[in-house]
């Protein structure tokens, strides 16, 4: 301990004298908690202008973080700006709630689920509380709890996502299991959307879930992408992607693609419907689908049973950033994924001029027979 660090009791004390308390973590941070008579100014903006927060140098201030490291430094730093009685908490916040010493929620204050359930959300600047918020009032259409639904939903509800609406008209089976965590040897044969409505209530029941017991298609396809932010894609046929992309350039929602097959998977954003010529869409990627016999199911082909996982995490991990606003999405890009060489390597891609569905200035030229289209008829 330096001879500018004092005990949190040793804080209180001197508050109670008259000491200014102040906060340095972001504002993220605070929003879980401050050591009560707290002043909250960020390191950055305290450090470079000092004056303005602090307008009589002779005020005995103490400086407070998460685990007093920054505050130690804010602390160093103050006193070669000239503040003769500076001192930082050892320990932070951390030790202040470990003492059972009082805390206190700032104007705005959220409860204390939130702030626990999302504590290490808030503490990252990315996200804190404007983002968490953005993401409790997401909501995100899944199709599909399979392979690639169930670890896209799971941590799309962990995270925080409001409202999942997932659409699948599958009942649990047994050889769901080696890869479908959604499911449980207790839920064969039961609806998979109510299964999964299940598990991911109990693990978070902020989320709140919209099971819908039904197979996409182009009459109800409208209807299920009704009022959401971002679609992510874990069906397990090609006559559904089309559709899916189709539908979400004509309302332009952005659609978080993942696939896989055996070993091997792939995954990207189309984003078509909102950057029309400049992202492009599943078509521009797959003009035509490839004859059946080319691309066998999972049922006919086999599939490794965590292949899914690291692809649904992707999933989430896209929809996640979407939603957000941070980062670079995969639009543009498909990630391949190899399983058995543990390699992941990127194609670039471009939209399609003369694409049928996206090209700028093109009318959506309405929805077809998928089945048939897909079929080569």
């Amino acid at each position: 301990m330096t001879s500018i660090e004092i005990t949190p009791a040793e804080a209180i004390d001197r508050q109670r004298r008259g000491a200014v308390l102040i906060d340095v973590r972001e504002a993220h941070e605070r929003a879980l908690g401050m050591a009560e008579g707290a002043r909250g100014v960020a390191m950055e903006t305290l450090i470079a202008d000092a004056q303005a927060h602090l307008p009589d140098r002779d005020v005995e201030v103490l400086l407070i973080c998460q685990g007093g490291m920054r505050s130690l430094r804010t602390a160093e730093t103050l006193l070669l700006q000239g503040f003769a009685n500076v001192a930082s908490v050892a320990g932070g916040t951390s030790r202040w709630a470990d003492e059972s010493l009082p805390l206190v929620k700032p104007v705005g204050d959220i409860d204390t689920d939130f702030a626990e359930r999302y504590s290490r959300h808030l503490r990252l600047p990315q996200v804190g509380m404007e983002g968490q918020r953005r993401l409790e009032a997401a909501r995100v259409l899944m199709i599909g709890a399979g392979g690639l639904g169930s670890p896209a939903a799971y941590y799309l509800a962990a995270a925080g996502v409001g409202t999942l609406r997932i659409a699948d008209d599958d009942v649990v089976d047994r050889s769901n299991l080696q890869r479908q965590i959604l499911h449980t040897e207790a839920g064969i044969g039961t609806p998979k959307v109510e299964s999964a409505a299940r598990t991911l209530s109990a693990l978070n029941p902020r989320t709140a879930i919209e099971p819908v017991a039904e197979r996409v298609g182009s009459a109800n396809v409208e209807r299920l992408l009704e009022g959401v932010d971002v679609v992510v894609d874990g069906a397990d046929n090609f006559p559904a992607r089309y559709l899916l992309n189709d539908a979400c350039v004509k309302l332009g929602k952005p659609l978080v693609y993942g696939a896989v097959h055996r070993f091997e998977g792939q995954a990207s954003v189309f984003d078509a419907g909102r950057h029309r010529g400049h992202a492009p869409c599943y078509r521009c990627l797959f003009p035509e689908p490839p004859p059946p016999e080319a691309a066998p199911n999972c049922a006919e082909a086999g599939v490794l049973g965590v292949l899914p996982g690291v692809i649904g995490l992707i999933q989430a991990t896209e929809a996640i950033k979407l939603i957000l606003g941070i980062g670079v999405p995969l639009s543009g890009r498909l990630l391949h994924f190899d399983a058995l060489s543990m390699r992941f390597r990127e194609t670039r891609l471009a939209a399609d001029p003369d694409c049928p569905v996206c090209a700028p200035g093109r009318a959506f030229p309405g929805y077809i027979d998928y089945a048939a289209f897909c079929a080569g008829g």
